[in-house]
């Protein structure tokens, strides 16, 4: 696994086009559906994975600052949430819609609406989706996440957004940090400030939208429980510690060498995860469902690229 991490980040520093996450999944499947991978490690893989994930969602909240994301103002705060909120559940309800499982259709949507893969790992060990569906979100995002790096800046000059406008766009658009940043780069300096920063605010948003899933799961669940047996938290533990991590990063008393650290370790952790669920996925299987995935990705981002471009529009008028 250490070896796969290793080659999957040489190789997304080498090129721009796919990151760290989404290599380690592809080096997961090859390594699976290779026949190189043996049946009697899958349940110390899966062990080790369910881990990682967790791990590598808390240590995201050191690369988010509260005073950066409230600096934003009121309305773009407001455009921010909802946007995220509306995308969110029109996604998953109409996942369901075409045959998706809840799962499945809850990893298209937090992908696309909050922060792609990343956003996918945190809820997968919420929602207990297969590897097959959590590979299918990834490839989605990937995708259409590619479409929009080439169409925003298309858009964008055809209607002559200006920078701040253009920006605010991208980051409520854009699925993945790095689309975000290689979208919003040909805006200029302007735009590609104003859009890191709402991205970020997005991501800040993996927290309530995992809390509110994870109660909504808590409660629909009927099953009966031994005497003495705990219930499984409203809120996760790993969802807690990005906060409290948030909080801490907030305070601007981290120094610059831990949160570059800290940046390196949430890749890593998450790269390592991915590649575990990577080793989990039959392709055969994933063909099965990938053209219902392949429509309700396009939807969802033709919706929330509309949605945020009229709203980009009215709060920077």
């Amino acid at each position: 696994m250490a070896a796969a991490v290793a080659l999957a980040v040489l190789l997304a520093n080498l090129q721009g086009f796919a990151g760290a996450l989404v290599i380690a999944l592809g080096l997961g499947l090859l390594v699976r559906n290779s026949g190189l991978f043996h049946p009697r490690l899958n349940p110390g893989i899966r062990a080790a994975t369910k881990r990682f994930l967790r791990l590598g969602v808390v240590v995201l909240g050191l690369q988010l600052s509260l005073p950066e994301i409230v600096g934003l103002g009121l309305p773009v705060l407001g455009l921010i949430v909802a946007s995220v909120f509306i995308s969110f559940f029109l996604t998953r309800y109409l996942g369901e819609r075409l045959g998706l499982s809840r799962a499945a259709s809850t990893l298209m949507a937090a992908g696309f609406s909050i922060c792609g893969a990343s956003a996918i790992a945190g809820m997968q060990s919420i929602v207990d989706a297969d590897d097959d569906e959590v590979a299918s979100a990834v490839a989605m995002v990937t995708l259409y996440g590619s479409a929009v790096i080439l169409g925003l800046p298309v858009v964008g000059g055809l209607l002559g957004l200006s920078g701040e406008t253009f920006g605010l766009w991208s980051g409520l658009a854009v699925h993945e940090v790095a689309q975000v940043v290689a979208t919003a780069s040909t805006g200029g300096a302007a735009a590609l400030a104003v859009a890191t920063v709402v991205k970020l605010g997005r991501v800040v948003l993996l927290a309530p939208v995992a809390a509110l899933v994870s109660f909504g799961i808590s409660r629909s669940t009927a099953h009966p429980r031994k005497a003495g047996a705990r219930s499984a938290p409203a809120v996760p533990l790993f969802v807690v510690g990005f906060l409290v991590l948030v909080l801490v990063r907030s305070t601007g008393l981290v120094p610059a060498p831990v949160l570059q650290g800290a940046s390196v370790t949430a890749t890593l952790l998450l790269a390592a995860a991915m590649f575990g669920l990577g080793v989990g996925i039959h392709i055969p299987q994933l063909v099965r469902t990938g053209g219902r995935s392949l429509i309700l990705g396009g939807v969802s981002t033709v919706f929330l690229g509309a949605l945020t471009l009229a709203g980009a529009v009215l709060v920077t008028a």
